[in-house]
């Protein structure tokens, strides 16, 4: 098979022809349909801080057709279309067994292989799409599913003041759940203002660029400070500045993977008792229900995939999305 390969941080992705994986007694290989490029593999690409080993295959966000079952799997057959969950455990602790496998009383990895032809993952990774879900649909889940386990630890409440810090995937799903699960006015904000539209479509009230009044303005689109504030970027200083923009006992959630050293003034959180909610990763029924909500016919985020790239093209696209771009999520379709 032909996949992009990681052979050194700092440097792009190679396509080679690997080995075709070869399932084990409890494993599956997908035919990967759809990939979508996330940040944080370009951040794996170039930081040692994630310690992952050169040579392997990345991408997380990925739908496929099963092609190969183990001698053992039960719960899925070839033909059936699949969302991977890519949260590698051990399947069997309590965690794994309540569809929790972020909280692995073993090991928990993120897995790959996305940016492969095929695929190996063990069979409880395997959800099964709907028929009326399409390939994208099925790679955009994973990133969805991050913005709704944000939107669930936020406590979001009916009518709730809401701004979100960061227009990129996991800044436009958090404005996409929280405008379908009772928000009230939702402003998004982010360094430049390339995806206002996008925000807007997808549920913000109103998009604010930055400015010397950014605080004022942010407080009068809303009718108010901010209840929930979700900082989605990962950049340094940013949950500072979400606690001075949160009200006084708000809350901020940190979905943003900041991989450097920062730093909090203690003070102002305390003083105002600002409830900081990290959240990582989602869990089973999180992605279940996006695959719902896809299903179900209603409006579905489409307009976040702005690109659809092969395999041969994809190491440039992905160099390309280490840099400011108008792309927003760019979906690498393996076998084309």
């Amino acid at each position: 098979m032909k996949a992009a390969v990681l052979k050194a941080l700092g440097k792009p992705l190679e396509v080679e022809t690997l080995p075709d994986p070869a399932p084990g007694p409890r494993d599956v290989v997908v035919k990967v349909g759809r990939c979508g490029i996330c940040g944080s593999d370009l951040h794996i690409s170039e930081d040692p801080v994630f310690g992952v080993p050169m040579g392997v295959v990345l991408g997380h966000e990925y739908s496929g057709e099963v092609v190969e079952v183990g001698r053992e799997v039960s719960r899925v057959k070839v033909g059936d279309r699949l969302s991977v969950f890519p949260l590698e455990s051990c399947g069997e602790c309590g965690p794994c067994r309540t569809g929790q496998p972020a909280w692995c009383e073993k090991q928990m990895t993120v897995g790959g292989g996305g940016y492969g032809q095929f695929s190996k993952v063990a069979e409880h990774q395997c959800i099964r799409m709907p028929s009326g879900v399409s390939l994208d649909d099925g790679a955009l889940v994973e990133p969805m599913a991050v913005g709704l386990h944000a939107v669930n630890v936020s406590g979001l409440f009916s009518g709730a003041r809401v701004l979100v810090v960061g227009a990129g995937p996991i800044g436009l799903a958090v404005v996409f759940w929280a405008r379908r699960m009772g928000a009230g006015r939702i402003v998004c904000t982010a360094s430049s203002t390339r995806r206002a539209d996008m925000a807007k479509d997808l549920g913000a009230t109103e998009f604010v660029g930055p400015s010397d009044t950014f605080a004022e303005e942010v407080n009068r689109a809303l009718g108010g400070p901010p209840e929930i504030v979700f900082e989605c970027v990962g950049k340094e200083g940013l949950i500072q500045r979400c606690i001075d923009l949160v009200q006084p006992r708000g809350t901020v959630v940190v979905a943003g993977l900041c991989t450097t050293p920062d730093q909090i003034n203690p003070f102002w959180m305390v003083n105002k008792e600002v409830r900081v909610q990290p959240s990582a990763f989602y869990d089973l029924r999180d992605f279940e229900t996006t695959l719902d909500l896809f299903d179900s016919g209603v409006l579905t985020p489409h307009e976040m995939i702005t690109d659809h790239v092969s395999l041969e093209a994809m190491p440039a696209a992905f160099e390309a999305l280490k840099h400011r771009t108008h792309q927003c999520k760019v979906m690498v379709k393996a076998w084309d």
